[in-house]
């Protein structure tokens, strides 16, 4: 793997939502590298967590334009990984969720 998996996962995604999605399916959410792709979002879990993982999903969000004043701007965009595991498997990061 070219990129180093701790730069490819950027952090979990803590919403009612995600943890839902973990309770309900094994599921996990990760922000992610917008670079990234599937393949290399689920050798970066594998490296990190130590499981397996069966599914990787991936959506692109564009940044919402904002305003302060009369100054206009944009939020970055971002990329948002969904991760299945199979039953059992947990990932560290939302222990205690």
């Amino acid at each position: 793997m070219d990129k180093d998996a701790r730069n490819i996962i950027i952090s979990p995604v803590l919403t009612e939502k995600a943890i839902k999605m973990k309770a309900e399916t094994n599921s996990y959410t990760f922000w992610v590298d917008i670079n990234a792709n599937k393949i290399e979002i689920g050798k970066a879990v594998e490296e990190l967590f130590k499981v397996k993982p069966l599914g990787v999903r991936t959506y692109n969000l564009r940044g919402k334009p904002k305003r302060l004043g009369r100054w206009t701007g944009r939020r970055p965009r971002r990329k948002k990984a969904i991760v299945r595991l199979k039953e059992g498997d947990t990932v560290t990061a939302f222990e205690g969720m």
